[in-house]
């Protein structure tokens, strides 16, 4: 090998330029080159953020349900997760407790002021007492009229939702000359075609169908079904209900403030709750009986605390009896529910013991606040 290539090759030098010149030229060069780089890491940096800000903050229901099924860990059948069926809570009621939604065929199932659904991709599973499975893409009740198990599916993976039944009600049009089939119901108020003096007044939607199969069916976490009945023509089934669900929250949450006050609620008792027309006019005692009764409308309940379940009220204040000031313990708690729940606001009746029954308050949703002292029933 020869000298000459054991030497450093020599450096290029630029014609025209100086050795000073020429280092400041590279330096110019190196900065802009720097320059160009940080711009471009600058700009990779704030195409990353805004992606991340477009992002929802937690899974979405897709995520969720894509995790379900791609864990080597899950079972055969992939349930959806919590987060995409959240939307249902508002059925449930301010207490959480309410465990049925009663709709018109073909009426959303899901309240006015919630989204249709949370994604697109979710739709609503109905199971028939016959077995039978409907599915509705958006949400809306069964077509016929009766109780259906409820579930919720996104790409063919589903969760049940056990705490909550959809009750397809019976139409009104289809009582004839004031019955269905055999169960009599009569005539409301204003079916003739007179003005109602409220909205709460005019004829019901439609009604639920009780069975002796069905009857037993929870609507909230503390009554079933059987609880609302009217109390006559024993033998005749089906029969036929007015049931508000706002009702069944406010009763609920009495509960609560009665159970946050120091009074263990254990069962309460429906001493009345729906009246058909013809009996709230004719049927039992009718002393006391308004004829706009809240209870033909399925939104009023007569109700006593009974934990022993003799079939009175119990001593709520702890003053050794059973009197009318046990029915104002209760009537407090409905106090308290409606200054928290404006709501749910309605009527609080005060009755004292008579014609075989004890003391006993009034509850209902009808709208604005009313409050009185009667006899008889409610």
């Amino acid at each position: 090998m020869s000298e000459a290539a054991l030497l450093p090759p020599a450096r290029h030098k630029r014609p025209g330029l100086t050795p000073r010149q020429e280092r400041g030229f590279n330096l110019l060069v190196a900065g802009l080159m720097g320059a160009m780089v940080l711009g471009w890491i600058v700009s990779i940096a704030d195409q990353l953020r805004e992606r991340r800000e477009a992002e929802p903050a937690g899974p979405t229901a897709a995520r969720v349900l894509a995790a379900a099924l791609t864990d080597p860990r899950a079972s055969g059948t992939a349930y959806l997760a919590d987060a995409p069926v959240e939307f249902l809570d508002e059925l449930r009621g301010r207490s959480g407790k309410v465990e049925a939604v009663f709709r018109t065929p073909g009426a959303s199932l899901t309240p006015p002021q919630a989204p249709a659904k949370p994604a697109p991709e979710l739709s609503a599973r109905y199971d028939t007492p016959s077995g039978q499975e409907l599915v509705s893409e958006d949400f809306t009740a069964p077509r016929d009229p009766g109780i259906y198990k409820l579930a919720v599916e996104m790409n063919k993976a589903t969760r049940s939702i056990d705490d909550l039944r959809v009750i397809t009600l019976v139409p009104f049009a289809e009582k004839k000359e004031g019955r269905i089939g055999l169960y009599y119901l009569g005539r409301w108020p204003f079916e003739s075609g007179a003005a109602p003096p409220r909205p709460s007044y005019a004829n019901p939607a439609g009604f639920i169908e009780v069975t002796r199969e069905n009857k037993d069916t929870p609507v909230s976490e503390h009554f079933k079904l059987a609880d609302f009945l009217t109390k006559d023509q024993f033998d005749v089934w089906p029969k036929y209900l007015l049931l508000d669900s706002r009702l069944l929250d406010k009763l609920e949450l009495v509960i609560q403030e009665l159970q946050a006050e120091g009074h263990p609620v254990e069962h309460v008792q429906i001493m009345s709750g729906f009246r058909t027309p013809i009996y709230n006019h004719s049927g039992g005692n009718t002393a006391g009986r308004a004829s706009l009764s809240r209870h033909m409308y399925g939104d009023a309940a007569d109700i006593f605390v009974d934990n022993d379940r003799n079939g009175m009220m119990d001593d709520l204040n702890g003053d050794g009896r059973v009197d009318p000031a046990d029915s104002e313990v209760i009537a407090r708690a409905v106090d308290r529910v409606e200054a928290k729940y404006p709501a749910l606001v309605g009527g609080v009746g005060l009755y004292a013991a008579c014609c075989g029954h004890g003391p006993f308050t009034h509850v209902d949703v009808r709208g604005y606040r009313a409050r009185w002292r009667g006899t008889g029933n409610g």
